[in-house]
């Protein structure tokens, strides 16, 4: 099956990408930077706001890994306009099958960049192509990143109230991958981490991975999207979900030797060298940095 990865170079694109090539599928990646196919995938430059490029890219594809969004800080210009005529154009192409990733608590706290993915669902649920929807919770990825923007701070501000559930970038893909196989669902499916935790317990735990001291000064973080979260609205209970915690994300079990030569010579999902971040090409559509209008003409 031909699948067409957009946001392929961003946190879960990294390693859906090869999720899929290990299923036995063809790849072809959008981006809005040119790039020589390697690795046996197909890299297609394109752009979802304009629509440049994007006719070509869904061209005689069988399905479609929508992934690329906004952020938190886009304004939503990828995740609404940008998907509209993403699946205008799929639409025109064929009749591929639309995996689009979503946020946990979309549907019942649709605030902030929330509003913005539930908009770009209901555009999935109505654009007449066979659809499913995959509802994220937050990536350890993320968390990780979003953290580190913290280190130089005497102190972090923590908000004791609020419940995370944290996902290994490397499960959603594997998620993904086998959904995309098995076919277009025509529903919405819940996916996130296997443990619930608050934020000093995150904070605590980022800080030993890190070695670094920092004081916890707690607070109150002010606005209806962390209300929600604080409600728990944000949390999922549904079957399955990930197995690796925060815990070992950060600080991962030693190795345990086996007499099986691939399994010891494979990098756990939770060792540095499997990690997206590491990429250098990271920022292309998703990350909380979002979305930045391409220069070129």
């Amino acid at each position: 099956m031909r699948i067409l990865v957009t946001g392929a170079t961003g946190t879960l694109g990294g390693a859906l990408v090869p999720a899929l090539l290990k299923a036995g599928h063809e790849v072809r990646a959008l981006s809005r930077a040119k790039r020589e196919d390697r690795g046996n995938v197909e890299w297609m430059w394109g752009d979802l706001i304009s629509g440049k490029g994007v006719e070509e890219a869904v061209r005689d594809v069988d399905a479609i890994a929508h992934l690329a969004t906004s952020g938190r800080k886009g304004r939503g210009a990828v995740d609404v306009p940008g998907t509209r005529t993403l699946l205008l154009l799929a639409r025109q192409a064929g009749r591929p099958h639309v995996l689009f990733t979503s946020m946990v608590g979309a549907d019942r706290a649709a605030h902030g960049y929330l509003r913005h993915k539930l908009e770009a669902e209901r555009l999935v649920t109505e654009c007449g192509l066979d659809w499913t929807i995959l509802r994220l919770t937050p990536f350890h990825q993320w968390l990780h990143h979003r953290l580190g923007g913290f280190a130089s701070l005497p102190a972090l501000p923590v908000d004791r109230s609020l419940p995370w559930q944290p996902v290994h970038t490397g499960e959603v893909a594997a998620r993904a991958a086998a959904l995309l196989s098995a076919g277009p669902e025509g529903r919405e499916i819940e996916f996130g981490g296997p443990e619930v935790i608050d934020t000093e317990a995150l904070v605590q735990t980022w800080l030993r991975a890190a070695g670094l001291r920092r004081p916890c000064v707690p607070v109150r973080y002010p606005g209806r999207l962390y209300a929600a979260q604080r409600a728990g609205l944000l949390l999922t209970d549904a079957l399955p979900q990930g197995e690796i915690t925060w815990h070992d994300y950060l600080l991962p079990p030693e190795a345990i030797l086996s007499d099986d030569f691939a399994s010891e010579h494979t990098a756990s999902p939770t060792s540095p060298a499997t990690q997206p971040e590491q990429d250098p090409d990271l920022r292309v559509y998703g990350g909380d940095e979002g979305y930045e209008r391409p220069t070129r003409s």
